[in-house]
Parts: structure tokens; C-alpha cells; sequence
């Protein structure tokens, strides 16, 4: 993307979906303003609705949240269900975290935290597979904030993965795309989570607010550039993307939590 050219024409609309009332697109955003896309901000829990269809949208971005994509509340299962729009119209999609959890339920996977209990909450490895490697150059360390993960929906290829939650990224068909990490959070972002999330770093395996922040100078870099690889990929070179081969679903054990954080 070139992120230095305020002046170029629209290359038409991004469907941006949050789920707070304070929550931002951050880097997600900025990027996606930067590179020329307009954007369309929807917060289902409070009301806002969803289109019907995409004609009039380049594609779609649902982010995270403090819920679960396994709660009962109407707007989390009507968002699950509205994930047919950009799947049947074959349009760019990325879920980020609590987005891809919902894509995964969507598709037919299963969603939930690990056995014993083991969380992602500060900064973890990742390890890119063949197929992510061939999409775009991955940072060795991501952003965490989340005690649910996901299996690997039947027909999708994993891209990325994980010692403590092995799927981190994958594609379903040409143009879905979901995460289980942050790269959207700008610097004032993580320091907001930081301090709202501190009762969460108890959590076994999370890491305390400090390592956050240092590990924010040490590997953020090569994580923003990341970004700004995979959002091109996605929204400006989809289009062309063939398809490749799907993995085979895993078989991860989830046990039951009702208190979950995605």
C-alpha cells in the first residue's frame, strides 16, 4: 500500500465492525484510510445494523471484543450468521480474534479455551506455514489477548500457527481470511488495554502489563509491517489470489467455560 498519497480517488468502501462503544479500527483503519478506502463503522451490540449485501462495499473487517462468540446474545448470532454475506458474494473478509472465532463458528468449528486453562495475553511466537509464507513475510512475535481459541474449520488452510494455541491464522476460500491476534492496536490502544486488562494477567500463562509494553518496542515494527502486507493482500490483490489446498481439520480438545475472553 502506498500510505503517502492523500490525494488519490476512493477505492470504495471497507465495512468496519466493532463491538464496543469506544473500541477503534485502529492501525486497521488508519492503514486502509491511508491506502485510499473509505470507511463504514458498525457497532452491532449497540444497535447498528448490518448491510444485506456488499455490492456497495470493496469488503469487510469484523474485530474483537470481551464476548465470546459461543454467548447467547441475539447480536452475536446474528453477526455469526451474517458472515454468509461476504462468503456468498465472495467478497474480502478479515476477522480479527473474536471476528475470526465467529468466521470459525460460522464455517462449522469449534471454539473455546484449552483444557487447562492456558491463555494468550501479551506477546507470543508465531510460526508462518508454507502457504502463509507465500502470502506475505510474518513478524516472529504477535500480539495476544485472548483465553479461547479456535479449530481449524473444515476446507481452510492454515497460514500461521502457535505453541499454546496452534492456529492463528487461516484462509477459507479465496477471500476469508481470520486471526487470533492483534496487530491493529496503535501505542495508545495497548496502553488502554493494559490498564483495563490487569486482572486478567493473572491468568495462567498471560504475561504482566510491563512485558506488554517492552515487548512492544523490541517486535511492533515488523508487526505494523506485517499489517500493512496482509491488508493489501486481502484488499487489493485478493481479487487475483487462487485458491490453495485445505489442510485437514485438527483435533483440539476444548473443554466447556462460560467466562471467556476473545
Amino acid at each position: 500500500m502506498n500510505l503517502h498519497d492523500p490525494h488519490r480517488p476512493s477505492k470504495g468502501k471497507i465495512l468496519i465492525v466493532l463491538h464496543q462503544e469506544m473500541s477503534s479500527p485502529g492501525r486497521v483503519g488508519q492503514l486502509l484510510s491511508a491506502a485510499g478506502f473509505q470507511l463504514d463503522i458498525r457497532r452491532p451490540p449497540l444497535g447498528d445494523p448490518l448491510p444485506d449485501t456488499l455490492d456497495g462495499h470493496r469488503g469487510a473487517v469484523v474485530f474483537g471484543g470481551p464476548m465470546s462468540a459461543n454467548d447467547p446474545d441475539d447480536f452475536i448470532k446474528r453477526e455469526t450468521d451474517w458472515l454468509a454475506v461476504p462468503l456468498k458474494e465472495d467478497k474480502p473478509f478479515l476477522g480479527i480474534c473474536l471476528g475470526a472465532q465467529m468466521l470459525v463458528n460460522h464455517l462449522g468449528g469449534r471454539v473455546g479455551p484449552r483444557e487447562d486453562g492456558a491463555v494468550e495475553i501479551g506477546w507470543y511466537p508465531i510460526a508462518p506455514t508454507k502457504h502463509g509464507r507465500e502470502m506475505v513475510e510474518w513478524p516472529e512475535m504477535v500480539y495476544q489477548f485472548h483465553r479461547e481459541g479456535f479449530s481449524l474449520p473444515s476446507g481452510s488452510t492454515l497460514l500461521a500457527g502457535g505453541d499454546v494455541y496452534p492456529n492463528q491464522a487461516f484462509r477459507y476460500g479465496r477471500k476469508a481470511f481470520g486471526i487470533q491476534f492483534h496487530a491493529e492496536l496503535t501505542r495508545a490502544m495497548m496502553h488502554s488495554w493494559v490498564v483495563r486488562g490487569a486482572s486478567r494477567f493473572d491468568l495462567p500463562g498471560a504475561q504482566p502489563g510491563r512485558e506488554h509494553l517492552a515487548g512492544r518496542l523490541l517486535w511492533d515494527i515488523k508487526l505494523r509491517s506485517w499489517l500493512e502486507g496482509f491488508l493489501h493482500h486481502i484488499f487489493e490483490e485478493g481479487a487475483d489470489a487462487r485458491v490453495i489446498a485445505p489442510a485437514k481439520p485438527d483435533a483440539i480438545s476444548y473443554a466447556r467455560r462460560d467466562d471467556v475472553l476473545s
